[in-house]
């Protein structure tokens, strides 16, 4: 074969494999796992209201409208920051529906582009009294407001996550509901020598932590929440804005924390553990 033919035929290749590439994703954004982030929301109908933007997908039963519109207020009144844009919610048919679209398994999930999907098994256990939607929703929105914060980097890839969720935790009052442990629960088994380093968590070290708990997920969880809750009682709820904000636009975590709280890190969750450990229960 002539250099000539070779090389239309490697063009040809090239030009198929981007085709082929392009369809993919496009695919991916219209009818699979990046719906969230596709422009044409295809088989959902819109519904703008005062604080959100709904999203209800065809032959779904979902009436939620006015009181899931009250909670990003709520939000912004115990975040002290305000949603750049109305998040958007996204409502499914049904659960096949609900895993082909979205990325996640779990109940609810915030994306970093400022939407959030809700899963109808979680709908339904509402319903049935399992979960407060109102708890799990604050939480969900407090993922999107500090997203709505950051840069694309901090947002996908720096901002502590055990930080995002020990928030989220804190501002919607979730340790001690549901499979979430309380304070006297988690800081028994902390004095028990559960523990994980938040810096952990979300990395492939979290398989390091032996933490003997019912439900580890939810007592990680609860941990964050009460290292949040240490921050803001210990030095305070303007140190712990400053800590956030500077996080928002900073890629260094460990400088950000002993600029703002004059020691590292490492020292501060040593003293956590101690002021823990004083109060646990014994056992």
């Amino acid at each position: 074969m002539s250099s000539t033919k070779k090389s239309k035929v490697t063009i040809t290749l090239i030009v198929a494999l981007l085709i082929v590439a392009l369809g993919s994703l496009a695919y991916q954004f219209l009818w699979g796992k990046l719906f969230v982030y596709s422009p044409m929301k295809l088989g959902f109908s819109r519904h703008e209201l005062s604080n959100t933007i709904i999203y209800v997908q065809h032959g779904a039963k979902f009436d939620g409208y006015a009181a899931f519109d009250t909670y990003p207020p709520a939000v912004v009144a115990t975040h002290e920051l305000r949603f750049r844009e109305k998040p958007v919610i996204y409502i499914f048919r049904d659960d096949e529906d609900y895993l082909r679209l979205s990325t996640t398994k779990a109940r609810f999930c915030a994306y970093p582009n400022g939407g959030l999907v809700i899963s109808p098994w979680a709908l339904k256990e509402a319903q049935e009294g399992k979960i407060s939607l109102e708890t799990y929703l604050k939480h969900e929105l407090s993922h999107t407001l500090l997203y709505q914060q950051m840069g694309v980097l901090n947002a996908y890839i720096y901002f502590p996550r055990w930080l995002l969720e020990g928030t989220a935790m804190y501002r919607a009052d979730q340790m001690g509901t549901s499979w979430y442990p309380g304070r006297k629960e988690t800081f028994g088994y902390i004095g028990q020598g559960n523990f994980i380093d938040p810096r952990d968590y979300a990395t492939a070290r979290e398989k390091r932590a032996v933490l003997n708990v019912k439900y580890p997920i939810a007592f990680m969880y609860s941990e964050f929440g009460y290292i949040v809750d240490d921050l803001i009682a210990t030095f305070g709820k303007q140190k712990f804005m400053q800590y956030t904000r500077h996080l928002f636009s900073s890629l260094d975590h460990e400088r950000v924390f002993k600029d703002v709280y004059g020691i590292d890190f490492d020292g501060f969750l040593l003293d956590f553990r101690k002021r823990v450990e004083e109060v646990a229960p014994k056992t």
